[in-house]
């Protein structure tokens, strides 16, 4: 399994429920969750102004990481997001 960095973008605070259900429900694990906070965007998406960021660190498989981009692209509740692979450590 490697390591993902996942950010993301929603319009309520409580949307980060349904996310959390999501990688859950794949057995993605999540290593660690950072709450950037309520951001005011420099343009509008989707209509929004403001929303708030996370960034988590999680760890899963190849095939489990494209079903839940694949759920993260129907999800209504999340407005962007961008997954990023770690480099992994390097061993001697």
């Amino acid at each position: 399994m490697a390591q993902y960095e996942m950010t993301f973008l929603l319009k309520q605070e409580s949307d980060q429920e349904a996310i959390k259900k999501i990688t859950d429900s794949l057995k993605t694990k999540v290593i660690e969750e950072k709450k950037w906070g309520k951001r005011t965007l420099t343009y509008p998406i989707k209509k929004q102004i403001e929303l708030f960021y996370y960034s988590w660190k999680i760890e899963s498989s190849e095939k489990n990481l494209q079903e839940l981009r694949k759920k993260l692209d129907f999800n209504e509740v999340i407005v962007r997001y961008l997954i990023i692979k770690l480099d992994e450590p390097k061993t001697k």
